[in-house]
């Protein structure tokens, strides 16, 4: 067989290979539709629940209250069962620390001393501080740097169904065992739509002090659902 017979067979054989393989693939999917132009996906915690907010809506709290109403309403309508609490929508309270007067006159090993009136007024007054700057931040969009408004209180009042005590838990929105921090930190980045903290920061230290101060009482049960 001489060369240019032998390169025309190997040439032959390519274009049947070519031309069976495209009989034989499937047939490409269209490319899937994009967001609607001009508006985002805003995704409540639940990870399922979404409504479409246009980007020139007003960076308002009452449109941040239209957009979390219209999430809430839609869970409550496939949630009828849910044991939502009516009375946590008063206006905001902070629960006071534990009083810890009767340690006074007492030694707390050789690190702390004697305990002193002092020492309790200080710690009262410091974890309170740190409680009430979280209330600030979980009601106000500005805080949690929301670009529609969306405060965390717009879907827990007074930090209700937040459940701290249940954390750590498997969280199916991440696929991983989360704590408390992880949540706060998946909910800015959805439902607010700000960006996320870091676990050391002034602004997630006091989200998490206020919402475990608000559910003060409640024993502590982790991976409970």
């Amino acid at each position: 067989m001489n060369k240019s017979r032998f390169l025309a067979l190997i040439l032959l054989a390519s274009t049947l290979a070519a031309k069976a393989d495209s009989q034989s693939a499937p047939a490409q999917q269209p490319p899937a539709a994009p967001a609607a132009s001009g508006s985002k996906t805003v995704k409540l915690c639940d990870n399922k629940t979404t409504v479409q907010v246009s980007n020139d809506a007003p960076k308002t709290r009452a449109e941040g209250q239209k957009i979390s109403d219209a999430l809430m309403a839609q869970w409550k309508a496939t949630n009828p069962d849910s044991n939502w609490i009516q009375g946590e929508v008063e206006a905001h309270q902070v629960v006071t620390p534990a009083d810890n007067s009767k340690l006074v006159g007492t030694g707390q090993s050789s690190t702390y001393g004697v305990v002193t009136q002092q020492d309790v007024k200080v710690w009262k007054n410091e974890t309170y501080k740190t409680a009430v700057y979280g209330s600030k931040v979980f009601h106000s969009g500005d805080e949690l740097g929301s670009e529609i408004a969306v405060s965390c209180d717009m879907c827990h009042p007074r930090a209700a169904n937040t459940h701290p005590e249940s954390y750590p838990k498997f969280q199916p929105q991440l696929g991983r065992v989360a704590l408390l921090r992880d949540m706060i930190n998946w909910c800015i980045e959805h439902p607010v739509r700000g960006k996320i903290l870091a676990p050391d920061d002034p602004k997630m230290r006091a989200l998490e002090a206020y919402i475990i101060a608000q559910r003060k009482g409640v024993a502590l049960d982790y991976g409970k659902r």
